[in-house]
């Protein structure tokens, strides 16, 4: 099978701007792209769908507009075409199943830089055994990159360099060993490498209302605990990429509140989900879902063991 990245379409400004941030991925990756459109999919009441027989047409050529831009955007990947009707959550898992990573878009909070994460989004990110990226409108080419001098853009001058890659650290439920994954951190630093930009480690520890604030008690003691076992999480991945300049910060605070403001002007957020089993069924944890609702760059979500 080709190796490729997978972008659900639904006719939203958002699912443009995942198109395409799914194709720039494909090339950094060396990959093609494939553009699935469900088309009983609507997460946006704003996208006109026709509710008659017209309704298959209209995804047809919605899917091959969107295809036509992405083609003429990036000459010389190869895109792919999927349009299927069937339940939008079952499409896209499945897509997700057979590409490397599957990108979806997500409205923007009016006023507010982040994301309203849709029902079908949602059950995506929380079920998928691949990572997933979510993109809000407005996350093109320029904004993936810092501002260039004289405004000139990324387009024009290529070496202009990536923002910053940020991966949030998370140490699991209270009372787990402090263990980090290694399906995260890797795929953190393959995105930074990759962009050959630097990667901000962020583990905030203590606080939320699955984590208490920690015992008066705990103090120097335990911040060292946290920042020796970060150290050595990262140490195999600083080895394996060694051009990859790394930055850690480990700190008591609440998670989701360190990762959003870490997030500020980066170029990607990357957290993970963790898969457990016997619970009540699939779900995002709390850090994740808030900063899925409040980070202003894509965020991926890895799930992890």
């Amino acid at each position: 099978m080709v190796r490729h990245v997978a972008a659900g379409i639904d006719g939203s400004s958002e699912s443009l701007a995942a198109a395409h941030w799914a194709a720039r991925e494909a090339a950094r990756r060396g990959s093609a792209l494939e553009l699935v459109h469900a088309w009983e999919w609507r997460p946006d009441p704003s996208v006109s769908v026709p509710v008659d027989g017209a309704r298959q047409d209209w995804a047809e050529r919605a899917l091959a507009r969107v295809a036509a831009g992405v083609r003429a955007a990036h000459p010389g990947l190869d895109v792919g075409e999927r349009l299927v009707e069937e339940d939008p959550v079952t499409v896209l898992l499945a897509a997700a199943d057979e590409a490397e990573l599957l990108v979806l878009g997500s409205r923007g909070l009016t006023g507010v830089a982040g994301f309203v994460v849709g029902s079908v989004s949602q059950r995506v990110v929380a079920r998928s055994g691949r990572p997933v990226v979510l993109v809000r409108a407005g996350a093109d080419a320029a904004a993936e990159h810092l501002p260039a001098v004289d405004g000139v853009s990324p387009e024009e001058i290529p070496e202009v360099p990536y923002r910053d890659v940020v991966l949030g650290l998370d140490a699991g439920a209270p009372g787990d060993e402090t263990v980090f994954s290694d399906e995260l951190i890797g795929f953190a630093f393959e995105a930074a490498h990759r962009r050959g930009a630097p990667l901000r480690v962020v583990h905030a520890f203590g606080g939320g209302a699955e984590r208490p604030d920690p015992a008066p008690s705990s103090g120097a003691g335990l911040l060292a605990d946290h920042t020796h076992a970060v150290a050595a999480a990262l140490r195999p991945w600083r080895e394996k990429w060694p051009d990859t300049t790394v930055a850690e910060t480990v700190t008591e605070g609440r998670p989701a509140d360190e990762l959003v403001r870490a997030a500020a002007g980066a170029g990607l957020l990357v957290v993970g989900r963790r898969e457990r089993g016997g619970g009540p069924g699939p779900r995002l944890g709390p850090v994740a879902h808030a900063v899925l609702h409040h980070a202003a760059c894509p965020v991926a979500v890895v799930p992890h063991s």
